[in-house]
């Protein structure tokens, strides 16, 4: 029982942690727009052109988005390390006492290591709206 409150609260841990970069992203985002109400604000123009000047704040909210997409994906495949370790260890040891349920194991063992995925999926979701 012990284990599985630790697993789970890593994962809250982690989903909170997500949910605000997330929204720091999207703030970030919502004011960068604003600053440029009447401008194109592709971050294509600005990966294209890299002498192109741009201002401070620009350049804070492009850093906030970089470490958005890097916490998320860093904290993903924490949270994904630890499910792994415990789902893991249980599945070898089930394993052990009835080979027959190798493909059942493996698929909890999936399951736990999608968790990194998703947090890589959430970092290319914020880096396309930098």
């Amino acid at each position: 029982m012990k284990r599985f409150i630790t697993l789970s609260s890593a994962a809250v841990f982690s989903t909170v942690i997500l949910i605000l970069l997330i929204n720091l992203a999207g703030a970030a985002t919502d004011a960068r727009s604003q600053q440029h109400q009447g401008e194109r604000s592709d971050t294509a123009i600005v990966a294209a052109q890299p002498n192109q000047n741009i201002s401070a704040e620009q350049a804070r909210v492009i850093g906030w988005g970089f470490a958005a997409a890097a916490f998320s994906t860093g904290i993903g495949c924490l949270g994904a390390g630890i499910a792994v370790a415990y789902v893991g260890s249980a599945a070898l040891g089930a394993i052990s006492e009835k080979p027959e349920l190798t493909a059942r194991a493996l698929i909890y063992v999936g399951l736990a290591e999608g968790i990194a995925i998703y947090g890589l999926i959430i970092s290319i979701m914020i880096l396309t709206r930098i």
